[in-house]
């Protein structure tokens, strides 16, 4: 669609410089959308295999409770572990990727995960409880590279309707606007050719 202007030869050059600053604004989104879909792809396939193995530990951690849970009442399971030994620490950082704020988490563990005593529990729940403790870590990096693709996801789709905007409706308007003055310009230089033509006529006449 034309943009509604002037037909002069300052808005025409005004209308070219434009052009090219959003010709070349085009360029560098699209090439940081190409980088944004790079990196996506690269953190789904990461994420894939890290899900598959949390989930079977997962799995066979609540399975280690289930079957404590079947050998040890309701209460002695309340008991012994009404009172955690283990200290966790979760620093979170941040790093920049493409001026996007991706979280770095960083895990740290103290002491035991087991805080009771052996003499009335199960061994299935140390067997659940050292599943979990194994698969902390891998947990929290599921839990960052899913943040991290969550940003990107959000990046790239803002990324994309600035592409198509200007791709699809700014850079078309203002080539059929320049394309317009130009022909307009030319029509006005054909009329004064036109006109001076005929003043020298008459001048000569």
């Amino acid at each position: 669609m034309r943009i509604s202007t002037h037909a002069t030869r300052m808005e025409l050059l005004r209308l070219r410089r434009r052009l090219g600053v959003a010709l070349r604004g085009y360029k560098l989104l699209k090439d940081k959308q190409d980088e944004l879909m790079k990196q996506f792809m690269e953190l789904i396939e990461q994420i894939g295999g890290i899900r598959e193995h949390v989930e079977r530990h997962l799995i066979q951690a609540f399975q280690g409770f289930l079957l404590a849970s079947a050998v040890m009442s309701r209460e002695e399971m309340e008991e012994a572990l009404a009172f955690p030994n283990k200290k966790v620490n979760l620093e979170v950082k941040t790093r920049r990727v493409m001026n996007l704020q991706i979280p770095v988490m960083n895990l740290r563990t103290e002491r035991s995960v087991y805080c009771y005593g052996y003499g009335t529990t199960s061994g299935d729940l140390d067997i659940a409880l050292y599943d979990l403790e194994g698969i902390l870590k891998e947990m929290i990096i599921l839990a960052e590279r899913e943040k991290a693709l969550e940003l990107l996801a959000a990046e790239i789709e803002k990324t994309r309707r600035r592409v198509n905007a200007l791709e699809y409706i700014l850079i078309p308007d203002l080539r059929e606007t320049i394309k317009y003055i130009e022909l307009k310009l030319s029509e006005m230089e054909r009329s004064n050719l036109t006109r001076l033509m005929r003043i020298k006529e008459i001048i000569a006449g």
